[in-house]
Protein backbone atom coordinates (compact mmCIF):
# COMPACT_ATOMS: atom_id res chain seq x y z
CA UNK A 1 0.00 0.00 0.00
CA UNK A 2 1.43 3.30 -0.47
CA UNK A 3 3.24 5.24 2.56
CA UNK A 4 0.76 7.40 4.55
CA UNK A 5 2.55 10.61 4.29
CA UNK A 6 2.53 10.40 0.56
CA UNK A 7 -1.22 10.11 0.55
CA UNK A 8 -1.38 13.00 2.93
CA UNK A 9 0.93 15.25 1.31
CA UNK A 10 -0.56 14.73 -2.48
CA UNK A 11 -4.10 15.78 -0.41
CA UNK A 12 -2.40 18.34 0.92
CA UNK A 13 -1.20 19.35 -2.25
CA UNK A 14 -4.81 19.26 -3.90
CA UNK A 15 -6.22 21.44 -0.90
CA UNK A 16 -4.15 23.98 -1.28
CA UNK A 17 -3.95 23.95 -5.32
CA UNK A 18 -7.72 24.47 -4.89
CA UNK A 19 -8.38 21.17 -7.06
CA UNK A 20 -11.04 19.39 -4.58
CA UNK A 21 -14.28 21.74 -4.32
CA UNK A 22 -17.05 21.14 -2.95
CA UNK A 23 -17.97 19.87 1.25
CA UNK A 24 -19.37 16.31 -0.23
CA UNK A 25 -16.22 15.52 -2.10
CA UNK A 26 -14.01 16.86 0.35
CA UNK A 27 -15.64 15.25 3.78
CA UNK A 28 -15.54 12.12 1.56
CA UNK A 29 -11.81 12.17 0.18
CA UNK A 30 -10.47 13.39 3.86
CA UNK A 31 -12.31 10.27 5.58
CA UNK A 32 -10.89 8.11 3.02
CA UNK A 33 -7.77 9.20 3.87
CA UNK A 34 -8.40 9.83 7.36
CA UNK A 35 -8.93 5.63 6.94
CA UNK A 36 -6.09 4.69 5.65
CA UNK A 37 -4.34 6.55 7.92
CA UNK A 38 -5.74 4.58 11.23
CA UNK A 39 -5.40 1.34 9.47
CA UNK A 40 -1.44 1.68 9.04
CA UNK A 41 -1.39 3.07 12.55
CA UNK A 42 0.99 1.01 14.55
CA UNK A 43 -1.07 1.39 18.05
CA UNK A 44 1.05 0.69 21.13
CA UNK A 45 -0.16 -2.07 23.93
CA UNK A 46 -1.03 0.90 26.15
CA UNK A 47 -2.46 3.96 25.76
CA UNK A 48 -4.05 2.61 22.36
CA UNK A 49 -6.98 5.62 22.03
CA UNK A 50 -4.38 8.17 22.50
CA UNK A 51 -1.82 7.40 19.83
CA UNK A 52 -4.88 7.07 17.34
CA UNK A 53 -6.07 10.38 18.39
CA UNK A 54 -2.59 11.82 18.19
CA UNK A 55 -1.96 10.72 14.93
CA UNK A 56 -5.67 11.72 13.42
CA UNK A 57 -4.67 15.25 15.05
CA UNK A 58 -1.79 15.37 13.47
CA UNK A 59 -2.95 14.89 9.89
CA UNK A 60 -5.98 16.94 10.81
CA UNK A 61 -3.86 19.92 11.20
CA UNK A 62 -2.34 19.84 8.32
CA UNK A 63 -5.23 19.02 6.01
CA UNK A 64 -7.27 22.09 7.80
CA UNK A 65 -4.29 24.44 7.42
CA UNK A 66 -3.93 23.82 3.67
CA UNK A 67 -7.72 25.04 2.70
CA UNK A 68 -9.14 26.56 6.28
CA UNK A 69 -12.06 27.72 4.32
CA UNK A 70 -13.30 24.21 3.54
CA UNK A 71 -14.32 23.54 6.73
CA UNK A 72 -15.76 19.95 5.98
CA UNK A 73 -12.27 18.60 6.27
CA UNK A 74 -12.12 20.22 9.71
CA UNK A 75 -15.55 18.41 10.60
CA UNK A 76 -14.53 15.04 9.58
CA UNK A 77 -11.32 15.43 11.41
CA UNK A 78 -13.31 16.18 14.58
CA UNK A 79 -15.85 13.24 13.52
CA UNK A 80 -13.52 10.33 13.73
CA UNK A 81 -11.43 12.04 16.70
CA UNK A 82 -14.74 11.74 18.05
CA UNK A 83 -15.30 8.34 16.92
CA UNK A 84 -12.38 6.83 18.19
CA UNK A 85 -12.94 8.02 21.84
CA UNK A 86 -16.61 6.76 21.65
CA UNK A 87 -14.91 3.35 20.66
CA UNK A 88 -12.68 3.39 23.09
CA UNK A 89 -15.20 4.46 25.58
CA UNK A 90 -17.58 1.15 24.30
CA UNK A 91 -14.69 -1.20 24.87
CA UNK A 92 -14.03 -0.03 28.48
CA UNK A 93 -17.43 -0.12 29.51
CA UNK A 94 -17.81 -3.83 27.72
CA UNK A 95 -15.18 -4.75 29.95
CA UNK A 96 -16.61 -3.53 32.88
CA UNK A 97 -20.02 -5.35 32.42
CA UNK A 98 -18.26 -8.42 31.63
CA UNK A 99 -16.43 -8.55 34.86
CA UNK A 100 -19.02 -7.57 36.91
CA UNK A 101 -20.94 -10.03 35.72
CA UNK A 102 -18.22 -12.77 36.27
CA UNK A 103 -17.90 -11.06 40.44
CA UNK A 104 -21.80 -11.25 40.78
CA UNK A 105 -21.64 -15.28 39.12
CA UNK A 106 -18.46 -16.29 41.11
CA UNK A 107 -19.41 -19.18 43.41
CA UNK A 108 -15.95 -19.77 45.10
CA UNK A 109 -16.11 -15.71 45.42
CA UNK A 110 -19.54 -15.95 46.78
CA UNK A 111 -18.60 -18.45 49.56
CA UNK A 112 -15.20 -16.71 51.01
CA UNK A 113 -16.26 -13.12 51.17
CA UNK A 114 -16.69 -13.52 54.46
CA UNK A 115 -13.12 -14.76 54.91
CA UNK A 116 -11.97 -11.54 52.47
CA UNK A 117 -14.44 -8.69 53.43
CA UNK A 118 -12.05 -5.82 52.75
CA UNK A 119 -10.54 -7.46 49.13
CA UNK A 120 -15.09 -7.39 48.64
CA UNK A 121 -15.65 -4.25 49.40
CA UNK A 122 -12.70 -2.77 46.72
CA UNK A 123 -13.96 -4.88 44.04
CA UNK A 124 -17.49 -3.50 44.61
CA UNK A 125 -16.41 0.20 44.23
CA UNK A 126 -14.26 -0.92 41.35
CA UNK A 127 -17.13 -2.12 39.60
CA UNK A 128 -19.26 0.77 40.69
CA UNK A 129 -16.74 3.88 39.83
CA UNK A 130 -16.78 5.37 36.64
CA UNK A 131 -13.13 4.30 34.74
CA UNK A 132 -10.65 6.93 35.21
CA UNK A 133 -9.36 8.93 32.49
CA UNK A 134 -6.08 6.94 32.58
CA UNK A 135 -8.03 3.95 32.16
CA UNK A 136 -9.79 5.01 29.13
CA UNK A 137 -6.68 5.71 27.22
CA UNK A 138 -4.75 2.42 28.30
CA UNK A 139 -8.17 0.73 27.47
CA UNK A 140 -8.03 -1.61 30.92
CA UNK A 141 -10.12 -1.35 33.87
CA UNK A 142 -8.79 -0.21 36.79
CA UNK A 143 -9.95 -3.21 38.73
CA UNK A 144 -8.37 -5.86 36.82
CA UNK A 145 -6.03 -6.52 38.80
CA UNK A 146 -8.18 -7.13 42.02
CA UNK A 147 -9.54 -10.27 40.92
CA UNK A 148 -6.60 -11.50 39.51
CA UNK A 149 -4.36 -10.80 43.13
CA UNK A 150 -6.10 -14.09 44.86
CA UNK A 151 -5.99 -16.10 42.56
CA UNK A 152 -2.54 -18.82 41.42
CA UNK A 153 -2.55 -18.52 37.52
CA UNK A 154 0.82 -17.29 37.74
CA UNK A 155 2.42 -17.37 33.64
CA UNK A 156 -0.40 -18.33 32.48
CA UNK A 157 -2.49 -15.16 33.51
CA UNK A 158 0.61 -13.64 32.39
CA UNK A 159 0.14 -15.03 29.03
CA UNK A 160 -3.75 -14.26 28.42
CA UNK A 161 -3.13 -10.68 29.81
CA UNK A 162 -1.03 -10.25 26.51
CA UNK A 163 -3.23 -11.84 24.50
CA UNK A 164 -6.37 -9.89 25.86
CA UNK A 165 -3.86 -6.67 25.15
CA UNK A 166 -3.25 -7.47 21.42
CA UNK A 167 -6.84 -8.47 20.76
CA UNK A 168 -8.23 -5.38 22.49
CA UNK A 169 -5.62 -3.32 19.81
CA UNK A 170 -6.91 -4.90 17.16
CA UNK A 171 -10.76 -4.57 18.35
CA UNK A 172 -10.24 -1.10 18.87
CA UNK A 173 -8.73 -0.09 15.27
CA UNK A 174 -11.49 -2.35 14.03
CA UNK A 175 -14.06 -0.80 15.19
CA UNK A 176 -13.38 2.86 15.05
CA UNK A 177 -12.98 1.41 10.80
CA UNK A 178 -16.12 0.22 10.61
CA UNK A 179 -17.13 3.58 12.28
CA UNK A 180 -15.18 5.59 10.08
CA UNK A 181 -17.02 3.49 6.67
CA UNK A 182 -20.22 4.23 8.30
CA UNK A 183 -19.44 7.90 8.30
CA UNK A 184 -18.36 7.33 4.45
CA UNK A 185 -21.83 5.27 3.70
CA UNK A 186 -23.88 8.66 5.27
CA UNK A 187 -21.88 11.16 3.21
CA UNK A 188 -22.72 9.44 -0.02
CA UNK A 189 -26.36 8.84 0.85
CA UNK A 190 -26.71 12.16 2.91
CA UNK A 191 -28.73 13.54 -0.45
CA UNK A 192 -31.08 10.56 -1.03
CA UNK A 193 -32.15 11.01 2.94
CA UNK A 194 -32.63 14.26 2.90
CA UNK A 195 -34.58 14.30 -0.42
CA UNK A 196 -37.12 11.55 1.11
CA UNK A 197 -38.01 14.61 3.10
CA UNK A 198 -39.17 16.31 0.00
CA UNK A 199 -42.66 15.68 -0.19
CA UNK A 200 -43.13 16.40 3.40
CA UNK A 201 -42.32 20.33 2.85
CA UNK A 202 -43.74 20.85 -0.87
CA UNK A 203 -46.89 20.98 -1.85
CA UNK A 204 -49.02 20.80 -4.92
CA UNK A 205 -49.16 24.11 -6.90
CA UNK A 206 -46.22 25.82 -5.20
CA UNK A 207 -43.49 28.61 -5.82
CA UNK A 208 -40.14 27.02 -5.16
CA UNK A 209 -37.15 29.98 -5.15
CA UNK A 210 -33.48 29.05 -5.10
CA UNK A 211 -29.72 30.45 -5.93
CA UNK A 212 -26.77 29.34 -7.52
CA UNK A 213 -26.23 25.55 -8.08
CA UNK A 214 -26.68 22.67 -5.02
CA UNK A 215 -26.88 18.85 -5.55
CA UNK A 216 -29.24 18.57 -2.50
CA UNK A 217 -31.15 21.03 -3.45
CA UNK A 218 -31.49 19.30 -7.15
CA UNK A 219 -32.23 15.87 -5.30
CA UNK A 220 -34.85 17.42 -2.76
CA UNK A 221 -36.46 19.00 -5.57
CA UNK A 222 -36.87 16.02 -7.92
CA UNK A 223 -37.57 13.93 -5.18
CA UNK A 224 -41.21 15.68 -4.72
CA UNK A 225 -41.81 15.90 -8.33
CA UNK A 226 -41.34 12.26 -8.62
CA UNK A 227 -44.02 11.70 -5.97
CA UNK A 228 -46.75 13.62 -8.67
CA UNK A 229 -46.53 16.69 -6.99
CA UNK A 230 -46.43 19.85 -9.60
CA UNK A 231 -44.87 22.97 -8.38
CA UNK A 232 -43.05 25.80 -10.17
CA UNK A 233 -39.21 26.71 -9.59
CA UNK A 234 -37.26 30.27 -9.46
CA UNK A 235 -33.53 29.83 -9.99
CA UNK A 236 -31.46 33.22 -9.22
CA UNK A 237 -28.48 32.60 -11.42
CA UNK A 238 -26.00 33.40 -8.78
CA UNK A 239 -23.45 35.84 -10.29
CA UNK A 240 -20.82 35.79 -11.07
CA UNK A 241 -20.09 32.40 -11.85
CA UNK A 242 -23.80 32.17 -12.67
CA UNK A 243 -23.97 28.35 -11.40
CA UNK A 244 -27.80 28.78 -11.22
CA UNK A 245 -28.39 28.45 -14.93
CA UNK A 246 -26.47 25.41 -14.73
CA UNK A 247 -29.04 24.16 -12.28
CA UNK A 248 -32.04 25.57 -14.33
CA UNK A 249 -30.72 23.06 -17.18
CA UNK A 250 -30.66 20.06 -14.54
CA UNK A 251 -33.79 20.59 -13.66
CA UNK A 252 -35.56 20.95 -17.15
CA UNK A 253 -34.13 17.51 -18.21
CA UNK A 254 -35.69 16.25 -15.27
CA UNK A 255 -38.92 17.59 -16.29
CA UNK A 256 -39.48 20.96 -13.80
CA UNK A 257 -41.19 24.19 -14.68
CA UNK A 258 -37.93 26.23 -14.31
CA UNK A 259 -37.67 30.42 -14.58
CA UNK A 260 -34.14 31.91 -14.26
CA UNK A 261 -34.15 35.38 -12.32
CA UNK A 262 -31.13 37.95 -12.16
CA UNK A 263 -29.91 38.16 -8.49
CA UNK A 264 -31.18 42.08 -8.47
CA UNK A 265 -34.51 40.12 -8.89
CA UNK A 266 -35.23 38.37 -5.75
CA UNK A 267 -36.96 41.30 -3.89
CA UNK A 268 -39.08 41.64 -7.16
CA UNK A 269 -40.25 37.91 -7.32
CA UNK A 270 -40.05 37.29 -3.81
CA UNK A 271 -43.88 38.33 -3.59
CA UNK A 272 -44.53 35.50 -5.71
CA UNK A 273 -42.62 32.56 -4.09
CA UNK A 274 -44.36 30.41 -1.45
CA UNK A 275 -40.49 28.74 0.02
CA UNK A 276 -36.81 29.41 -0.68
CA UNK A 277 -35.13 26.14 -0.42
CA UNK A 278 -30.85 26.84 -0.65
CA UNK A 279 -27.92 24.41 -0.10
CA UNK A 280 -25.30 25.71 2.67
CA UNK A 281 -20.99 25.54 2.83
CA UNK A 282 -21.24 25.28 6.31
CA UNK A 283 -23.90 25.04 9.23
CA UNK A 284 -21.94 26.97 12.30
CA UNK A 285 -22.86 25.99 15.93
CA UNK A 286 -25.00 28.74 16.48
CA UNK A 287 -27.62 27.80 13.81
CA UNK A 288 -26.10 30.31 10.98
CA UNK A 289 -25.07 29.37 7.52
CA UNK A 290 -21.94 29.61 5.83
CA UNK A 291 -23.55 30.02 2.44
CA UNK A 292 -22.73 30.62 -1.63
CA UNK A 293 -22.47 34.31 -1.83
CA UNK A 294 -26.08 36.39 -2.10
CA UNK A 295 -27.90 34.24 0.20
CA UNK A 296 -28.13 36.73 2.30
CA UNK A 297 -29.85 39.64 0.25
CA UNK A 298 -32.21 35.97 -0.34
CA UNK A 299 -32.68 35.23 3.10
CA UNK A 300 -33.32 39.11 4.23
CA UNK A 301 -35.62 39.62 1.44
CA UNK A 302 -37.74 36.10 2.81
CA UNK A 303 -37.66 37.39 5.73
CA UNK A 304 -39.50 40.76 4.96
CA UNK A 305 -42.25 38.85 2.75
CA UNK A 306 -42.55 35.94 5.54
CA UNK A 307 -41.83 33.82 3.08
CA UNK A 308 -40.07 30.34 4.52
CA UNK A 309 -36.00 30.01 3.94
CA UNK A 310 -35.22 26.51 4.43
CA UNK A 311 -31.49 25.03 4.22
CA UNK A 312 -31.18 21.19 3.44
CA UNK A 313 -27.35 20.38 3.94
CA UNK A 314 -25.82 16.41 5.18
CA UNK A 315 -24.50 15.99 8.47
CA UNK A 316 -21.07 16.58 7.71
CA UNK A 317 -21.78 20.20 6.98
CA UNK A 318 -22.38 20.44 10.66
CA UNK A 319 -19.51 22.66 12.24
CA UNK A 320 -18.68 23.04 15.70
CA UNK A 321 -17.56 26.39 15.24
CA UNK A 322 -18.88 29.82 15.58
CA UNK A 323 -18.45 32.50 12.97
CA UNK A 324 -16.12 35.20 14.09
CA UNK A 325 -16.40 38.15 11.99
CA UNK A 326 -16.93 35.70 8.95
CA UNK A 327 -16.62 38.09 6.15
CA UNK A 328 -12.76 37.65 6.97
CA UNK A 329 -12.28 34.37 8.77
CA UNK A 330 -14.52 32.41 6.75
CA UNK A 331 -14.51 33.16 3.22
CA UNK A 332 -12.33 33.14 0.34
CA UNK A 333 -11.72 35.48 -2.34
CA UNK A 334 -12.13 34.25 -6.01
CA UNK A 335 -10.20 35.80 -8.54
CA UNK A 336 -11.08 38.97 -10.66
CA UNK A 337 -11.02 37.26 -13.63
CA UNK A 338 -14.67 35.85 -13.00
CA UNK A 339 -15.81 39.63 -13.08
CA UNK A 340 -13.73 41.48 -15.46
CA UNK A 341 -11.32 40.22 -18.48
CA UNK A 342 -7.71 41.22 -18.62
CA UNK A 343 -8.06 43.57 -21.39
CA UNK A 344 -11.05 45.00 -19.19
CA UNK A 345 -8.73 45.16 -16.36
CA UNK A 346 -5.90 46.68 -18.22
CA UNK A 347 -7.44 49.82 -19.14
CA UNK A 348 -8.31 50.71 -15.38
CA UNK A 349 -4.14 50.96 -14.95
CA UNK A 350 -2.80 54.18 -14.27
CA UNK A 351 0.35 54.18 -16.24
CA UNK A 352 1.05 57.91 -16.73
CA UNK A 353 1.92 57.77 -13.05
CA UNK A 354 4.85 55.18 -13.41
CA UNK A 355 3.78 52.85 -10.92
CA UNK A 356 1.20 51.89 -12.76
CA UNK A 357 -1.24 51.11 -10.04
CA UNK A 358 -4.76 50.13 -10.89
CA UNK A 359 -7.78 52.80 -10.49
CA UNK A 360 -10.09 50.26 -10.03
CA UNK A 361 -10.17 47.15 -7.36
CA UNK A 362 -11.76 44.08 -7.48
CA UNK A 363 -13.10 41.96 -4.93
CA UNK A 364 -15.05 38.83 -5.73
CA UNK A 365 -15.89 36.32 -1.98
CA UNK A 366 -17.25 32.85 -2.36
CA UNK A 367 -19.26 33.31 0.52
CA UNK A 368 -22.22 34.85 2.51
CA UNK A 369 -23.22 34.25 6.08
CA UNK A 370 -27.00 34.26 6.76
CA UNK A 371 -27.60 34.68 10.70
CA UNK A 372 -29.74 31.84 12.44
CA UNK A 373 -32.84 34.59 12.91
CA UNK A 374 -33.16 34.54 9.24
CA UNK A 375 -33.26 30.27 8.65
CA UNK A 376 -36.68 28.88 9.26
CA UNK A 377 -35.66 25.24 8.85
CA UNK A 378 -32.82 22.99 8.51
CA UNK A 379 -32.86 19.27 6.91
CA UNK A 380 -30.51 17.45 7.45
CA UNK A 381 -30.44 13.61 6.99
CA UNK A 382 -31.76 12.98 10.39
CA UNK A 383 -34.67 15.12 9.61
CA UNK A 384 -36.29 18.81 10.03
CA UNK A 385 -34.88 21.11 12.93
CA UNK A 386 -35.25 24.73 14.34
CA UNK A 387 -32.02 26.55 14.09
CA UNK A 388 -31.94 26.60 18.00
CA UNK A 389 -31.58 22.93 18.03
CA UNK A 390 -28.66 22.89 16.13
CA UNK A 391 -26.56 23.24 19.01
CA UNK A 392 -28.07 20.12 20.33
CA UNK A 393 -27.33 18.34 17.45
CA UNK A 394 -23.84 19.21 16.73
CA UNK A 395 -22.75 18.21 20.24
CA UNK A 396 -24.02 14.83 19.29
CA UNK A 397 -21.40 14.76 16.43
CA UNK A 398 -18.63 15.75 18.47
CA UNK A 399 -16.23 15.29 21.11
CA UNK A 400 -17.44 17.78 24.24
CA UNK A 401 -14.12 18.92 24.95
CA UNK A 402 -13.81 20.46 21.22
CA UNK A 403 -17.41 21.77 21.17
CA UNK A 404 -16.88 23.60 24.47
CA UNK A 405 -13.33 25.04 23.33
CA UNK A 406 -14.97 26.66 20.81
CA UNK A 407 -17.59 27.66 22.69
CA UNK A 408 -15.01 29.40 25.34
CA UNK A 409 -13.40 31.11 22.51
CA UNK A 410 -16.67 32.12 20.83
CA UNK A 411 -17.29 33.87 24.29
CA UNK A 412 -14.42 35.41 24.91
CA UNK A 413 -14.34 36.87 21.66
Amino acid sequence: MPDTQTLVNEFVLKLKRRKVEGSHATARQTAELLRSVISQQRVPQSNQAGALIDCVKAVGEKLIAANPVELAVGNVVRRILHIIREEDLSLATTAIGGLGLSVGSDDEYDAGEDDHPALSAATSRSVLRAPSLHTLLEGIPDFAAAPHACSSGGDSEGKSKSIDKSSGIRKLKHDVIEAVNELIEDIDTCHEQIAEQAVEHIHQNEVILTLGRSRTVMEFLCAAKEKKRSFRVFVAEGAPRYQGQVLAKELVVRGLQTTVITDSAVFAMISRVNMVIVGAHAIMANGGVIAPIGLNMVALAAQRHAVPFVVVAGSHKLCPLYPQNPEVLLNDLRSPSELLDFGEFSDCMDFGSGSGAPLLHVVNPAFDYVPPKLVSLFITDTGGHNPSYMYRLIADYYSADDFVMQRKIASRN
